[in-house]
């Protein structure tokens, strides 16, 4: 499959295709065949990437604390946002693998994919600029660090409210969403949380995620 795909996917179109080429070449492939892997440009695009979040973070989410800052930022720049960037852009298609990592129709290892966004990122810097790579960036994470910026110093109710119901024993506690109302831009949804099948609370919030928090927190206050 050609890696001009893999440009539309990412929005932007390499000057020295090589780059890129090396940023998505794994290190079983490179020595296999005795070449450089994509190693180095990950190392350096870890780098950018840290530092443009971070900048990202405090430019626009100025009522946060230091702390908060570095808690959002360790939410997103990690393996599992990383990889979903992967997931959205099929870098899994591109990937020069060596035999020991694609026999038996294996997937791709979540931190392999994750290691090649960062190469990736670090191979459009030297292709043309920082500007570029922040660009990448910030498309690709912007909604991540969003998410982490509302539940960073939130108290854990859902664990909070299962160490609570455990006490005596194991329970079976569930939460689903049962409404989403609202346009796709600025929707809110509602959650339910249960205990063996028993009702105790629902709660809203701008995501699954928050809503259900909010359910848990509630339940709680019930408890009480």
């Amino acid at each position: 499959m050609g890696l001009e795909i893999l440009e539309n996917n990412i929005g932007y179109k390499f000057t020295d295709i090589n780059l890129l080429k090396k940023a998505l070449t794994h290190t079983s492939y490179a020595n296999e065949h005795h070449i450089e892997s994509n190693e180095k440009l990950e190392f350096l695009g870890d780098s950018i990437l840290e530092f443009i979040s971070s900048k990202f973070i405090y430019n626009n989410y100025r009522f946060l604390k230091e702390g908060e800052m570095t808690k959002v930022r360790a939410d997103v720049v990690c393996e599992k946002s990383l990889y979903q960037v992967a997931l959205k852009h099929n870098f899994s298609d591109f990937l020069y693998l060596g035999k020991s990592q694609v026999r038996n129709g294996d997937m791709v290892r979540p931190a392999i994919l994750a290691d090649s966004v960062e190469a990736v990122i670090a191979a459009i810097y030297f292709d043309s600029d920082l500007e570029h790579a922040e660009k990448f960036i910030v498309d690709n994470l912007k909604e991540a660090i969003d998410v982490a910026s509302h539940h960073v110093g939130m108290k854990d109710y859902k664990t909070v409210l299962q160490e609570k119901l455990q006490i005596h024993g194991d329970v079976n506690i569930k939460y689903i969403i049962i409404e989403e109302k609202g346009p796709d831009h600025d929707k809110t949804f509602v959650a339910e949380v249960s205990c063996d099948g028993e009702k105790l609370a629902i709660g809203t919030g701008k995501n699954k995620k928050s809503a259900e928090m909010d359910a848990a927190h509630n339940a709680l206050e019930k408890i009480k």
